[in-house]
């Protein structure tokens, strides 16, 4: 069992790497194309594959949630107590801040911005819950049928969420707060954080209950990525 120091650096390394190459690319994408469509693609790409790379190489120390919302449904399974999901979160948040500090600093930018994107409405929000129900739905299911695969099946959902989806699938409290701290292509205006945010936990508790039920008595290759004895 590794440490609660160790599981919280763990944590914030991850989601601060997460926004920084979300945030970044989207500026180098800025930077080199005003193709919107390229642009995107671009961001997507980067994104999806450094979750892939984070997941496999943090997992094993704190279970790579890098998500207040992923978090939490591991605190409501018993999986993750309840105070260690709170540091999670905070940790979390915290690390997604100075990821887009830090795409800032890379791209000499002014390193404290507030976002202007408007990201507001019911499409939006509605495309949130699906995201962040599709990514703790696969979370569940990748865990008990086929850990192994979990890294490239969270990276491959991203990527097509951000297609799919009106929101370009955040799915993610701590990304959505971070991201409210950049005025470049992948921002959201401050404002426009609460619905996000409320969408995303009504998503992943959805995702919980459904799963929780459709997983009933399978068995799959493994144990969940990572169970903590309760404390």
């Amino acid at each position: 069992m590794v440490d609660l120091p160790r599981r919280l650096v763990a944590e914030a390394l991850g989601t601060a790497l997460l926004v920084a190459t979300v945030v970044g690319s989207g500026i180098m994408a800025e930077t080199l194309t005003t193709d919107i469509a390229l642009a995107l693609l671009a961001n997507t790409i980067a994104t999806g594959a450094i979750l892939v790379v984070l997941i496999t190489i943090l997992g094993p120390i704190s279970g790579a949630h890098f998500n207040p919302a992923v978090s939490l449904v591991f605190a409501l399974r018993g999986d993750l107590p309840r105070r260690n999901a709170v540091l999670y979160a905070i940790v979390q948040v915290a690390g997604g801040i100075v990821g887009a500090i830090l795409a800032h600093a890379m791209f000499a930018l002014p390193l404290l911005q507030a976002s202007s994107t408007v990201r507001s409405g019911a499409a939006q929000w509605l495309s949130e819950g699906v995201a962040a129900f599709g990514l703790v739905a696969i979370i569940l299911a990748g865990i008990r049928l086929q850990r192994s695969a979990v890294p490239m099946l969270v990276g491959l959902y991203i990527t097509a969420a951000y297609w799919f989806t009106a929101s370009t699938s955040f799915a993610n409290p701590a990304v959505a707060i971070a991201r409210a701290f950049t005025d470049t292509f992948s921002g959201i205006r401050p404002i426009d954080l609460p619905g996000f945010i409320l969408a995303q936990l009504a998503g992943a508790l959805v995702a919980l209950a459904l799963m929780s039920w459709l997983l009933r008595g399978l068995v799959g290759d493994a144990l969940p990525i990572h169970v903590e004895e309760q404390s």
